[in-house]
């Protein structure tokens, strides 16, 4: 079995105005892998997803999907093993209706339509959509539309999930479903990548962060190093995540260890709760 689910080498792209977008990336993704791409706007993120399946071929370098090179074969192919969720769900519907539109793929790729029902009906649950099934997907509120999107591509369930920008418009609420969602799909084996400039999100669900800047890889590591990494965020237009902030003021007010780096409430809790109760954190 192969090990990586996506291998980028020296991949440059310049778009037909002669814009370039991507200036020699490298990077890998392992089978089962969950990691998040950040970086400010412009950074390069989108069209580097793009060509995860296809949507885009190199100007120079290779993608590979399960070693499959991207130039080598189309859209239709490739998007069988990648399901890639737009950040501007316009881009994404094809139908009038909601139900049709979570069904479109499943029917493009020939299922069979009690398959089809079955699954329909379990992501409107996941999603909370069942009341809009019969509603026009442009006619739903932006977040709403961001979950139908979410959704039209787990239903037929490809081997990597590439989600453009996933909590732009979701409440807290929504944000940990998605979350919950995230990790469902990562318990299943599933390599997972996230765009998205939500730090919080970031810090709170993953362990391996991809930073870009002016179309280049600047960071890529364990999250507990590269969200306290004060000049790879500076130079992304990123702010620290507010647990990490917190935990530098404790530190310089010497109640934490120097060292100890926490990205979530739960992290820092338990470590000052060992504290007071005398034990070594």
């Amino acid at each position: 079995m192969l090990e990586y689910a996506i291998e980028v080498r020296n991949l440059h792209y310049a778009y037909p105005n002669g814009y370039v977008a991507l200036r020699g990336i490298n990077l890998k993704i392992r089978r089962g892998e969950k990691i998040a791409i950040m970086g400010n706007n412009g950074a390069g993120k989108t069209t580097l997803i793009k060509h995860f399946n296809g949507l885009l071929k190199p100007t120079k370098g290779d993608v590979f999907v399960f070693g499959l090179n991207t130039k080598e074969h189309s859209v239709a192919e490739l998007s069988k093993k990648v399901g890639l969720v737009f950040q501007n769900p316009y881009h994404q519907f094809f139908s009038e209706r909601v139900w049709d539109e979570i069904a479109f793929a499943l029917r493009n790729f020939n299922f069979p339509e009690d398959v089809i029902r079955r699954r329909v009906e379990k992501v409107l649950k996941i999603f909370h959509l069942e009341e809009y099934v019969d509603r026009s997907p442009f006619g739903l509120s932006g977040g709403e539309m961001r979950r139908l999107a979410i959704a039209s591509v787990l239903v037929y369930d490809p081997e990597i999930i590439v989600l453009d920008e996933p909590t732009v418009g979701q409440d807290r609420i929504q944000k940990e479903s998605i979350a919950e969602i995230i990790k469902m799909l990562e318990l299943q084996g599933k390599t997972i990548v996230v765009v998205t400039h939500d730090i919080e999100f970031v810090a709170e669900n993953f362990n391996r962060v991809v930073v870009m800047s002016g179309g280049r890889i600047i960071a890529d590591g364990k999250a507990k190093d590269v969200l306290y990494d004060k000049d790879v965020l500076v130079k992304a237009g990123l702010v620290r995540p507010i647990i990490a902030e917190f935990t530098n003021e404790l530190a310089r007010a010497n109640v934490v260890n120097g060292g100890f780096k926490a990205l979530t409430v739960y992290e820092l809790y338990d470590y000052l709760l060992k504290m007071v109760r005398g034990s070594n954190p």
